[in-house]
């Protein structure tokens, strides 16, 4: 048995029945169950449809998202979440650039490097090496006025919490975000790199080994292993081109509002829904979150 969700923004929820219905009656799927008025439904499928693609292409045209995927086992245990453009909505080090005078420079480097087409360690280091000397404190600052947290966030962390399930925020980033990150969303662990500190100011480096798409896959085997599960209980989440591993491992791979490279890899994409969208992938129903 198979699921097809189909959801829509929920800053302008315009799903419509009809849609749902047509749908349903072409593919012949069983009744239609809504997880919230306007916004998503679902309905059960005996087989994988043929032309899945070319339909998820036409309702993109209609800024609706569709997901088919096998039902059993869709419920996950364990959430792996990449963390910039992901669970906030910036790229922590293109607004420290901003606060250094070098946003332009930096910007480019991490939108090519998230397309796949600079190697990632390398374009860490450049960026990160354009911030030499800037003071510490601007980390914080960038923290307290520049990070927002990306809607649907906080509903999924506590759904799924609620649920049992174990959440990981691994991310090429830096450490001074990804811990206020993970404590203010109720993350179990993070991981990310540490930007190195002199007298201060930032140092233009960022410690040994670089966390990067390899470190996301190892993040996923060694959880998995220490809590006893296996890959197949875990929904990773991701936009970047060093996400794709862990996407590619995890039972469900969410590519969230992600490059266009990345999301062509990935079976579950994500553009007009946030990360609301993964509860409802799920099978939850709007009135099952919690901490929204």
């Amino acid at each position: 048995m198979f699921v097809a969700t189909l959801l829509t923004a929920p800053t302008n929820p315009s799903l419509e029945a009809a849609l749902v219905d047509s749908l349903r009656n072409a593919w012949g799927g069983g009744d239609a169950n809504w997880l919230a008025v306007d916004e998503a439904a679902e309905f059960p499928l005996t087989e994988m449809p043929d032309n899945r693609w070319d339909v998820w292409a036409d309702l993109q045209n209609l800024g609706v998202d569709l997901v088919v995927q096998p039902l059993e086992g869709r419920r996950k245990k364990m959430l792996l979440a990449d963390m910039d453009s992901t669970m906030i909505e910036q790229e922590c080090i293109d607004e420290l650039a901003d606060e250094a005078g070098v946003g332009a420079r930096v910007k480019d480097i991490t939108a090519r490097a998230m397309n796949g087409e600079l190697d990632f360690e390398g374009a860490l280091t450049e960026r990160v090496g354009l911030l030499q000397g800037l003071d510490e404190a601007v980390i914080a600052k960038v923290l307290a006025e520049r990070i927002t947290l990306m809607p649907g966030s906080k509903a999924l962390l506590a759904t799924m919490k609620a649920e049992g399930a174990f959440a990981a925020l691994v991310s090429g980033g830096f450490t001074a975000f990804t811990a206020k990150v993970a404590a203010e969303l109720g993350f179990d662990e993070n991981r990310a790199n540490t930007l190195l500190v002199a007298d201060g100011r930032l140092t233009g480096d960022v410690g040994r080994p670089i966390l990067g798409r390899e470190a996301k896959v190892q993040a996923l085997n060694e959880i998995t292993a220490r809590l006893g599960l296996t890959q197949s209980d875990v929904m990773a989440v991701g936009d970047g081109a060093n996400d794709l591993g862990m996407l590619g491992l995890a039972g469900s791979g969410v590519a969230l509002h992600a490059k266009p490279s990345v999301a062509a890899e990935c079976d579950i994409r994500i553009n007009y829904g946030d990360l609301s969208a993964l509860l409802y992938i799920q099978g939850y129903a709007k009135a099952d979150f919690q901490g929204a």
